[in-house]
């Protein structure tokens, strides 16, 4: 079997490393690290033209496409038309992670419990009902619609931070179209978690529980980013609870996309934050999370790419293993991140040591010398009997690296920050 994945970062970097054990990878345009594993062509993930012709060139098995913007864009329905299976929703279903709003119609129409909320397109409404709801109910969300590359969310509990979210999003349009419309949402109060699930249009199957930090700074402080750091399994979130949030979110979404006439095979990602021990549904996105996907493969046996490829097809999804093992990922990123940062710093890695994997994310490779080329530059995965075991390994390995001009929270899978 060949696959071609398409993107270049971290979970791109896990998928090559998982699948590379089962089939021949390709990728496109991949980073250093993937390319000890795959053969990578140097064809940009928004260069359609040239993604066309490497699959009627290869004549890929199935292709799996890792970063949204493609997939918002219709990458996936390009490549089906090429009669080339495909892992990821069309462009269709990939508006659930490129319209917050669209995303938030389909959740009231499917009845799928989510915080009270209303979208806007003009700054001094937005502001105006924030501060009634802060008033109201201590705190909203400020979400952009659009994809923000993770960092469209703005928790706000006092007027001023609503303020300066609206400003920032709307009127300086930091982040560009997507903070365009904004949807504001009551704050609700509890933990978070991430369930992915493989759909093939008519069913689906969830892999592993992971539990996600977006927060720069250890204690969860600073600006939201991508994501610091993941573990898995998450111990406050038991088989029932999976179980309710299929039954409730998972379901019903896939039910109410079937309504609307659209086919979804690919990976849905649903966050969650349980309150009173419901789970209520944060947000969707349309591909494998980044870095959950780093501690959840590591937790697979074999048989993904099989998997992946029945969804492609919407046949029945073969069950993949889960081992009887915890897995923990540490993000090294520039520091600045998710501000200014610099690129070009040169790395060097260490041997990986037992237990542990290195995923490469923002990293190049310039005349033979691996340097940094983004904000997260690598992900320090490690395996164990236990969250304790697996966090050790990783942070063994990130204390004797020499990792200049990069940071890392020393927190992540700390027992006081366990959901």
């Amino acid at each position: 079997m060949k696959i071609l994945i398409i993107g270049s970062g971290g979970r791109e970097h896990a998928l090559a490393w998982k699948l590379s054990q089962e089939a021949e990878v390709l990728a496109a345009p991949g980073n250093p690290g993937i390319a000890e594993l795959a053969q990578c062509f140097e064809i940009a993930s928004n260069d359609f033209a040239g993604l066309e012709a490497l699959c009627n060139r290869e004549k890929p098995d199935l292709v799996v496409i890792g970063p949204e913007d493609p997939l918002i864009a219709g990458l996936a329905d390009r490549i089906r038309g090429l009669g080339v299976p495909v892992f990821g929703p069309g462009r269709d279903g990939a508006a659930l992670e490129g319209s917050k709003a669209l995303s938030k119609e389909l959740m009231v129409e499917a009845g799928i419990r989510t915080a009270a909320h209303q979208t806007f397109l003009e700054p001094e409404t937005a502001l105006y009902y924030s501060l009634q709801r802060i008033q109201e109910v201590g705190g909203v969300a400020v979400k952009a619609s659009g994809a923000a590359l993770g960092k469209g969310v703005v928790l706000c509990r006092t007027a001023d931070e609503a303020e300066d979210a609206i400003q920032m999003m709307m009127v300086d349009q930091e982040l560009g179209p997507a903070g365009a419309t904004v949807v504001v949402e009551d704050l609700l109060v509890g933990f978070e978690f991430s369930l992915l699930s493989l759909c093939n249009g008519k069913e689906f199957w969830s892999l592993p529980v992971a539990q996600d930090y977006k927060r720069a700074l250890d204690g969860d402080r600073g600006p939201n980013t991508g994501g610091m750091g993941t573990y898995s399994p998450v111990p406050a979130v038991s088989p029932a609870l999976v179980a309710q949030t299929e039954a409730d979110v998972v379901g019903p979404t896939l039910h109410a996309l079937r309504a609307r006439g659209i086919d979804y095979r690919g990976v849905l990602f649903t966050g969650l934050m349980v309150q009173g021990g419901q789970p209520y549904l944060l947000e969707y996105n349309v591909r494998f999370g980044d870095p959950e996907t780093q501690s959840i493969l590591q937790r697979m046996g074999p048989g993904l790419g099989a998997a992946l490829v029945a969804c492609a097809l919407g046949e029945p999804i073969p069950e993949v293993p889960v081992l009887d093992q915890a897995a923990v990922t540490v993000v090294a990123a520039s520091r600045g991140y998710p501000g200014a940062y610099r690129k070009g710093v040169p790395l060097s890695l260490p041997p990986a040591g037992d237990g542990v994997t290195i995923f490469q994310a923002g990293t190049n490779s310039v005349e033979g010398q691996l340097v940094t080329a983004g904000g997260r530059v690598l992900g320090v995965g490690a395996i164990g009997t236990d969250l304790a075991e697996a966090r050790t390994r990783a942070y063994a390995w990130l204390e004797a690296a020499d990792l200049e001009g990069l940071y890392f929270r020393r927190d992540i899978a700390a027992p006081e920050t366990l959901a």
